[in-house]
């Protein structure tokens, strides 16, 4: 299937996404492996200009379906543009967030109902789902301390309430239980024992893949 090579790593604020990145990178590097890595919504001229849209702050409420819109019409043009061929090549690709992300931040975080984002999805997708999902899970009150120490301000999701957090960390929760592919990291451990877990998953997805 064209998704075993795509893998995702998903989490709330301040979860260590990106160090998870460079680790995944190392990792690909080492072995000498095909990878390219990106980010949802982004990874095109396009899709980061509705991400600037997406998160900028701004008097003016935006709904959800606005919001939700706005992703998936950013990670249309990311398949076409960019994943889907780089797949077909026989390239790994990671993700620093995908589909997932929509059902936690606007399902969990914003109440849109599960089945209008998974025709969403179905739409877009087609049957493309990501053979790996590596969710960094960090308690509510130390990925915002964490996100709290970054130079810049937050953007506008980032901003939302300890209750949004907790919704958002909800969703992921239970879709890692409903799905094989999903594996939690606990990502309040120090960043080596992170690095382990994460790794370990990482190296038992790709021997399944490329034996």
């Amino acid at each position: 299937m064209l998704g075993q090579r795509l893998i995702t790593l998903e989490g709330g604020e301040g979860a260590g996404k990106s160090s998870a990145l460079q680790a995944v990178r190392d990792w690909f590097d080492a072995r000498g492996l095909p990878l390219w890595c990106s980010r949802e919504p982004g990874g095109t001229e396009l899709g980061e200009e509705l991400r600037q849209l997406i998160l900028r702050p701004r008097n003016e409420a935006v709904t959800a379906l606005s919001e939700l819109f706005m992703v998936f019409a950013a990670r249309a043009q990311h398949l076409q543009q960019e994943v889907l061929p780089r797949l077909q090549a026989g390239t790994w690709v990671v993700l620093d967030r995908f589909s997932d992300a929509s059902y936690a931040y606007q399902g969990g975080g914003r109440g849109i109902a599960s089945d209008r984002i998974a025709e969403l999805e179905r739409w877009v997708q087609g049957d493309l789902r990501p053979g790996l999902v590596l969710w960094l899970d960090v308690p509510i009150a130390i990925g915002l301390a964490r996100a709290a120490q970054r130079s810049e301000a937050a953007d506008r999701i980032g901003s939302e309430s300890e209750d949004f957090m907790r919704r958002v960390q909800a969703v992921y929760a239970e879709r890692c239980r409903q799905h094989a592919s999903h594996h939690r990291i606990d990502a309040a451990q120090p960043m080596a024992a992170v690095r382990a877990d994460l790794l370990r998953q990482l190296a038992r997805h790709v021997a399944t893949v490329c034996p």
